[in-house]
Formats: C-alpha cells, structure tokens, sequence
C-alpha cells in the first residue's frame, strides 16, 4: 500500500517548521484576506492604517487562531504540533486580534467606528463557534463558512474604513459581500470531496472508458486534479481580484 496522501495539497511533512506551515494554510489564508483588501476597496477613500489594521487582525483570528482551533478539533490536518501548543496559540492568537480591533474602534480612524466595535465580539463567536463546533455544530455548516469567512471579512474591510453611507457605495459593498459568499461556497464546495479523498479514503478503483474505446484507471489523484487544480488558480485569481479593485479605486 502506498503512503497516504497528505492532509491538502499545500501541506508539508517533515518536522516542526512543516506543521507550522500546513497549519496556516497559505493558499487559503491569503485568499481570505484579500476579502478584508476587496471591502476596503469599495469605499471612496481609503485609510491605509486601517486596512493595516484589519488585515493584521483578520491574519491573527482567521489565518492563526482559527486554524489552530480547528486542528485542537480532531486533528484534520494530522500534525505533531501539542494540544498545548494549538490551545496557546489560538487564544493568544485571538486576544491579539481583538485588541487590534479595540485600537481600530477607538483611536484608527476617529471618531469611534460603532460597526467595527460590534463586528469585534461577533468574529470571536464566529472563530471559536466554528473550529470547536460549539452549539452543536451548528456553525460548522457550510452556509457558516461562507457567511463567516467569506462575507464577513469583506463587510468589516469596508466598515473598517469609516465610508460615508452613500446609495452607490453600499450597493457595491454589498456586491463585495456577496463575491466573498460566493467563492468561498465555491471554496468549500471542492475542498470538501478533496479532503476527503485526502483524508478519509482507503483506496480508489476503477476506469473511465471514452467514445473511441481507450480506457483510463480512476485513482486518487485522477479525482483530485480538477477539484484541486480549481483551488490553486482561486487561491491566487481571487487575491489579484481584490488588489486590482483595491488599485484601481485609490
């Protein structure tokens, strides 16, 4: 029997430094934050420190704490890393991120942003609810996924900015929001049958027979390619998106 294919198909094996990086989910991190890059770019001006601000924040709470929530939950990722280690992580992780979203409320921009300061509590459920399956799992769902990061960074990017409530903007915002659902329930739509070919999958058999009469075998990475190889290209097709609008309105 071959080795087991690893947990995605960004994730390392071989110590330390490669748990870390599989934990964090570059591809996917990256493309989560540049949410928070697109909702910034829909208001009319831009404040850079802020978009610092919420990029650093959504970084610690979604790219770190809520990964490291997430492998506490059953180990997904199968890494070496210590309970102890995830648990520290995750809640340092996330206290740094509220408190980089208190200074965004009440001292970057003034005067004090109220949206911001209730999106604050509501990322921390949202991080905790969802990696630890609290509440039955009732946020572990795909809808929640979608909603919580996807939707949400991109509403609290533009929030963040402090933009006058004007018609047009809102509508574009809203547009934004709605991208950020989209393609993260296109997201999760492919990883979920590719984690578990990855993960949960002892063997793979079979054939594809074309027209002409050629036949293929069917094997583990013959069903990955087109999940995965769709993946790869939103990891980065997504980021440009985000950096494109952010550009094209400064």
């Amino acid at each position: 029997m071959s080795e087991s294919p690893a947990a995605a198909f960004y994730a390392r094996r071989g110590g330390p430094l490669a748990d870390w990086w599989t934990l964090l989910h570059p591809p996917y991190t990256v493309w989560h934050l540049s949410y928070v890059v697109l909702g910034a770019a829909m208001a009319p001006a831009r404040d850079w420190a802020s978009l610092g601000l919420g990029l650093a924040a959504f970084f610690l709470a979604l790219g770190v704490s809520a990964h490291a929530l997430d492998e506490l939950t059953g180990r997904p990722l199968g890494t070496s890393i210590s309970d102890g280690a995830l648990r520290s992580v995750g809640v340092l992780a996330l206290a740094g991120a509220v408190v980089i979203g208190i200074i965004g409320v009440f001292f970057w921009p003034s005067p004090v942003n109220w949206p911001v300061l209730v999106a604050v509590p509501i990322g921390v459920m949202l991080v905790v609810g969802y990696n630890l399956e609290l509440f039955g799992g009732r946020l572990h769902t795909d809808a929640a996924f979608a909603l919580a990061w996807g939707g949400f960074p991109v509403a609290v990017g533009y929030l963040a900015q402090s933009p006058p409530f004007h018609a047009r903007d809102i509508v574009a915002a809203a547009c934004a929001v709605l991208t950020g659902v989209g393609t993260s329930a296109a997201q999760r739509a492919l990883s979920t049958p590719a984690r578990r070919l990855r993960r949960r999958t002892f063997a793979v058999e079979g054939t594809v027979t074309s027209d002409d009469g050629s036949v293929a075998p069917v094997d583990r990475a013959f069903l990955l390619a087109p999940a995965e190889g769709a993946l790869r290209a939103l990891s980065w097709a997504v980021p440009l998106v985000a950096v494109a609008a952010l550009l094209a309105g400064s």
